[in-house]
């Protein structure tokens, strides 16, 4: 498998190579050269094969010659070692839980999955790679705990002040070793724009090879196609086509799923379910991509204006317009709108959602309203403790705190305060 650059003035290269640099020279986004279709047989007998397997199955073309079938299926099953179970709420509606990993968050599977690849990748090397990345919320603890103590690697975190919760701020600043968070001024789009500034720096690139965590690294945004297929798995292929509601930030995890979908996995659609940043619903009503400055939310890891996968969403439709709409509903919801979802999940079927959850709830909900029948998945992304303040008052509960949560509440936070890239430039020329 080879990736090109999306802006279409780089070389191509190989899944490593894609790896190692994050980001193409000419600041465009990997992108597969082809995407495999696999045969109705194979989502037909999901049942009858064991999780790596299937994984093995669909991750195989995309690593390629990079990395031997061995490796590649302890990668996923070290990657996948831990449930992501589909609740029914009633029937024909369930809540895909993708929260029972280490950092209870969904962006656990592309994280570490990534961390084996570059674990893989510098065996044999004798120079670090330094992992940067921006982070609005569970990025940042995802990535800091599948790389921590990855040899040959360096993880450095830039999240916004402020704008991320306790929880999520403890698991990426308490774990030292390997890991640096850098505390930015501004909210997650300055990081992100900072993060691809330093990619894009002459002199940083001599000093160091950077990589990035982001989804914007294809081993981080591929590997999300995984849980999509596993709830078509626990579905069975007899209850048909389902309709998967997205909560979407930066846009890498419907991308994924849209991805298994051009792989042949049947879907009904995807609803890409936003919080107030509504870029991508104004451009799927009119066509025009406008991005403005981004919002603060309770569902802070949604706070993105200017998403960075919806361009590879455009390609995996070859940027043709009707064919995307046809797949790909989107609607942003307000801060009250998702508190009464959280109510309403909690009142009517017993369930706590987190946020982004509720966000994902209101998407599936309303298209269900004038599109009927199943079955319909909305994804909870993130353990309601990490939002644990909104939730408790939302719903006027007191929630318990889970063993991955209680590990960090006591250590103490470690983070650099950067109020602008001069600042991380030189923390990035300066440290060893």
């Amino acid at each position: 498998m080879r990736y090109y650059s999306l802006n279409q003035n780089a070389p191509d290269v190989t899944f490593q190579e894609a790896v190692v640099r994050g980001i193409a020279p000419d600041r465009g986004l990997y992108f597969p050269r082809e995407i495999p279709r696999l045969p109705a047989s194979f989502w037909n007998s999901l049942n009858t094969m064991a999780v790596t397997e299937l994984a093995l199955e669909l991750m195989r073309p995309y690593a390629g010659e990079s990395i031997p079938n061995e490796a590649l299926s302890a990668m996923l099953a070290e990657t996948l070692s831990f449930d992501f179970p589909l609740v029914e709420l009633a029937p024909g509606l369930y809540s895909l839980e993708l929260y029972h990993g280490p950092t209870m968050a969904f962006k656990d599977v592309g994280a570490r999955f990534m961390a084996h690849c570059l674990g893989y990748f510098s065996r044999d090397s004798d120079r670090e790679v330094t992992v940067l990345v921006a982070t609005s919320g569970d990025t940042g603890g995802a990535v800091a705990r599948g790389f921590l103590g990855v040899p040959g690697v360096r993880v450095v975190i830039l999240y916004p002040e402020g704008k991320v919760s306790e929880v999520q701020e403890r698991q990426l600043t308490t774990l030292g070793q390997n890991i640096t968070a850098l505390r930015i001024k501004g909210s997650f789009d300055d990081c992100q724009r900072m993060v691809k500034e330093a990619f894009l720096d002459a002199d940083v690139a001599g000093a160091r090879q950077l990589t990035s965590a982001n989804s914007i690294n294809v081993a981080r945004w591929i590997p999300q196609m995984l849980y999509y297929v596993l709830a078509y798995r626990s579905l069975g292929p007899k209850a048909g086509r389902p309709v998967f509601s997205v909560p979407s930030g930066n846009f890498g995890n419907i991308c994924a799923g849209m991805l298994a979908h051009k792989m042949g996995l049947p879907c009904r659609q995807f609803l890409a379910a936003t919080n107030a940043n509504d870029t991508v619903p104004r451009f799927m009503s009119g066509q025009q991509y406008e991005p403005h400055s981004s919002v603060a939310t309770i569902s802070n890891a949604m706070d993105v204006a200017d998403p960075s996968n919806f361009v590879r969403v455009l390609q995996l439709f070859g940027n043709h317009f009707p064919e995307l709409a046809a797949v790909l509903t989107s609607k942003s919801y307000t801060d009250e709108q998702t508190r009464e979802a959280m109510r309403t999940l909690y009142g009517t079927y017993g369930y706590v959602a987190d946020p982004h959850g509720a966000v994902g709830y209101l998407g599936l909900a309303e298209y269900l309203e004038t599109h009927p029948g199943g079955p319909g998945i909305f994804l909870e992304t993130a353990h309601p403790i990490k939002f644990m303040p909104e939730v408790e008052r939302c719903l006027g509960i007191t929630l318990e705190l889970p063993p991955q949560i209680k590990e960090v509440m006591n250590k103490v936070m470690h983070a650099i305060p950067v109020a602008g890239y001069a600042q991380l430039k030189s923390f990035l020329l300066e440290t060893e």
